[in-house]
């Protein structure tokens, strides 16, 4: 796939939010070796949360915020160190994820908050997929194949016109993707 998108004319990639699917990273960094990769923080936290009690889920959440939304990497490792402390002993599995794959999340903490914002999750992906069941779940059989295409077709025209939506601060995500990746990205703008 990623030798295609290359044929196809993608020269360059910056950055890779990816959800941690085996040899993927490998794989990206064999075809576009300049791309940082970062795992995607919802799918961690996801995760993790799979190993917390549901009585202790809000709070776990709450305290693992102070992570996710630390300033840097430095104070994102001392509130994980400080979440630890509060929830090693009962729940460690939940903790060792991040552990395990702390060096594709860190590079999460050298963005600003709006940037942050978009590559936080795959929530354009996980909308248009959320479009398509709620077309496709009111109906118990479609007349054919085509019908079924029909629908997605038409749902995705209506969700794309989403997409072209501006980011908000979009000049001030503009200006520190330029400063972090000049002559890389100028090329193209």
């Amino acid at each position: 796939m990623l030798n295609d998108l290359k044929n196809r004319g993608v020269q360059d990639v910056l950055f890779f939010c990816v959800d941690g699917l085996n040899g993927f990273k490998e794989a990206i960094g064999a075809v576009y070796p300049d791309a940082q990769i970062q795992r995607y923080v919802i799918h961690m936290l996801r995760n993790s949360f799979k190993y917390v009690n549901y009585k202790d889920l809000k709070k776990f959440s709450s305290d693992f915020k102070a992570v996710y939304n630390a300033p840097s990497e430095t104070a994102a490792l001392a509130e994980l160190e400080t979440v630890r402390e509060t929830w090693g002993k009962k729940y460690p599995y939940a903790l060792s994820n991040w552990d395990n794959n702390w060096e594709d999340v860190s590079s999460f903490f050298q963005f600003s908050d709006d940037i942050r914002r978009i590559m936080y999750t795959t929530n354009i992906i996980e909308g248009l997929n959320r479009q398509y069941r709620k077309v496709t779940k009111t109906k118990s059989v479609f007349p054919s194949d085509s019908a079924l295409e029909k629908m997605l077709y038409l749902t995705s025209g209506n969700v794309i016109k989403k997409w072209t939506q501006r980011y908000r601060n979009w000049d001030k995500v503009l200006n520190q993707l330029i400063v972090l990746y000049g002559e890389r990205l100028t090329q193209y703008l």
